[in-house]
């Protein structure tokens, strides 16, 4: 193994396929590549950006770092990335424990063995594209997050390819919002997207300030006081970026549908039997949102 190369492990059960399949789901993703069973992808490491291959591995991830600069701390940081981003070596049995006693989601521990719930460790990140996808349909709210990206966010070019990196909130902060409503964004999405950067920008939120709040009202409610960040949108951004594990997207139209599909509602207002529903999975909701996402690929 050279100092290019190196293992992240994984806890039991973990299965990179599944990750890769939620990681490569048809849409015109611009922050990652899948090439043939692996993942490229350009993370944001302090100063240091580096390009690595992802791929599985019999202990759980092999990371092959091919281009950046490599110092004492890049494989730790790197390493903590990924637990943000993938959560390999996160304990899900005891979520797997609450699926086996609902019988219309039992099938789940088998049917998406390993599948982690894949988050996205760029907070500004996370609350941008819930942003640009409000209220718009997955492919065109891609189609959106690349316009944005391209436009302002940092490339690194490798083999004849571009690789981005999210754009920063300092950045986004100067956009002109005229430009963004030229790429198809609503005026509202405009101002919201710039009016966030902005807050980010002059240290008024972050990550590391959003996490010191002493707990999930707290914190959900230093997001929805942003203009353009509604319950969805904070519940969102938790579950993602902070990975707390309690977050529900209420009203998300994936998440009903797949309900819907299990029969565990009898309609999308049923709020009684989502509750209760909700109350068995206390401590692993996001969780279980994550897997009645996946099983929207397999069931009608």
């Amino acid at each position: 193994m050279s100092a290019r190369t190196f293992i992240i492990p994984a806890s039991d059960p973990f299965s990179f396929d599944e990750c890769l399949w939620f990681l490569d789901r048809g849409f015109d993703e611009c922050m990652h590549t899948i090439l043939p069973a692996r993942v490229r992808k350009l993370v944001p490491l302090p100063g240091n950006p580096v390009l690595v291959d992802f791929r599985a591995h019999p202990e759980g991830i092999m990371a092959e770092l091919l281009e950046g600069d490599v110092n004492p701390g890049t494989e730790a940081t790197l390493r903590a990335y990924v637990h943000e981003w993938l959560a390999p070596q996160q304990d899900i049995l005891p979520f797997y424990d609450k699926l086996a006693r609902i019988p219309a989601m039992a099938y789940m521990p088998e049917a998406f063995k390993g599948l982690r719930l894949i988050g996205i460790p760029d907070l500004f990140e996370a609350l941008a594209w819930s942003i640009i996808g409000q209220q718009i349909n997955l492919p065109f709210a891609y189609r959106l997050k690349r316009r944005m990206v391209e436009r302002w966010g940092e490339s690194y070019d490798f083999g004849g390819t571009a690789y981005h990196l999210f754009p920063a909130p300092s950045v986004m902060a100067q956009a002109d919002p005229a430009e963004l409503r030229a790429m198809q964004f609503t005026g509202r999405k405009s101002e919201y997207i710039i009016g966030v950067a902005k807050q980010f920008a002059e240290g008024h939120v972050s990550k590391a300030a959003l996490l010191a709040l002493p707990g999930l009202e707290a914190r959900r409610r230093a997001l929805t006081d942003l203009r353009g960040i509604g319950i969805w949108s904070a519940n969102y951004a938790l579950m993602k970026s902070l990975r707390d594990a309690t977050c529900i997207p209420h009203g998300d139209a994936g998440l009903l549908n797949a309900l819907l599909s299990h029969q565990l509602i009898s309609s999308k207002s049923d709020q009684a039997a989502m509750e209760k529903l909700y109350r068995k999975f206390k401590g692993w909701e996001s969780y279980m949102v994550a897997y009645l996402w996946r099983s929207l690929a397999v069931k009608s």
